[in-house]
């Protein structure tokens, strides 16, 4: 299955982000080769880079290595297909404009009968590729429409409530681990996954929250978060824990909320 990352940060913190470390870690180095992305937002703006190579050999790793950026939120994705061609349009993170906004998305997992319970018809958002993931966030994205089109942003109250909405309708299919966000909030959506024992069960995503000093910084597998000049806190969720620290488990069919590095959790709004 495809390895998920993602950070919330409370001040633009200056992430170094080894694509191939990440994805080694836990073992499961070897199917993660059918392409790779990340994305952060930047001043509003969201910056997007995939590839379908491997990210061992890529160069645009070797370059987001040397020159790290700083950002409050970012979405990455390592790829084992499963659905779609070994293709550009198929990699992740997948992005949309919605409300004078940009919204990210990531999946991991396996819907079958997507395209038949959650038909996209004549809707706003389509896919480009082939993906189950891809045709999830459409639908997600339709369901949110009605929100982000009155011309002021919605609460995030009511943006939850249609997340878990469609994550219910999503996990009913299948392994349904998905990462989203509104450059204003993440949320995290945790399953199932292949777990090492070739068992597809619960956890689907681990979380972990860290408190920063000014200048400090928190190391993982594969990730590195510097802190600006101010006492940061940072949420980090993942596949798999990263480092030896309390991870924590997201049950299955939780939905967890994070803003300015503080995960919310499941009552948290």
């Amino acid at each position: 299955m495809c390895e998920l990352f993602a950070m919330s940060a409370r001040y633009p913190a200056t992430v170094r982000l080894s694509l191939e470390e990440f994805s080694r870690h836990g073992g499961l180095s070897g199917p993660h080769k059918d392409g790779w992305g990340i994305a952060w937002y930047d001043e509003g703006d969201l910056r997007l880079v995939k590839e379908v190579r491997p990210a061992a050999d890529s160069a645009c790793v070797r370059f987001i290595q040397d020159h790290p950026f700083a950002t409050m939120f970012a979405l990455s994705h390592v790829r084992k297909a499963t659905r779609g061609a070994v293709a550009l349009r198929n990699c992740q993170p997948f992005v949309r404009e919605l409300g004078g906004v940009w919204h990210g998305f990531a999946h991991n997992g396996d819907l079958p009968d997507l395209a038949a319970a959650m038909p996209l018809g004549a809707a706003a958002f389509r896919p480009v590729g082939e993906t189950d993931s891809e045709h999830a966030f459409c639908a997600l994205l339709e369901r949110l429409r009605p929100l982000w089109t009155t011309g002021v942003r919605p609460s995030l109250a009511a943006r939850r409530e249609v997340v878990e909405r469609c994550a219910a309708e999503l996990r009913a299919l299948g392994p349904a681990n998905f990462l989203y966000c509104d450059g204003e909030a993440l949320f995290a959506h945790g399953d199932r996954r292949m777990q090492a024992d070739g068992r597809i069960r619960p956890p689907g995503l681990w979380r972990l929250q860290r408190h920063c000093p000014a200048g400090g910084e928190l190391a993982a597998q594969g990730v590195r978060v510097e802190a600006p000049g101010a006492e940061q806190t940072v949420t980090l969720l993942a596949s798999v824990p990263l480092t030896a620290e309390g991870w924590v488990p997201l049950a299955r069919g939780e939905l967890l909320v994070a803003v300015a590095g503080n995960s919310l959790g499941a009552g948290g709004v």
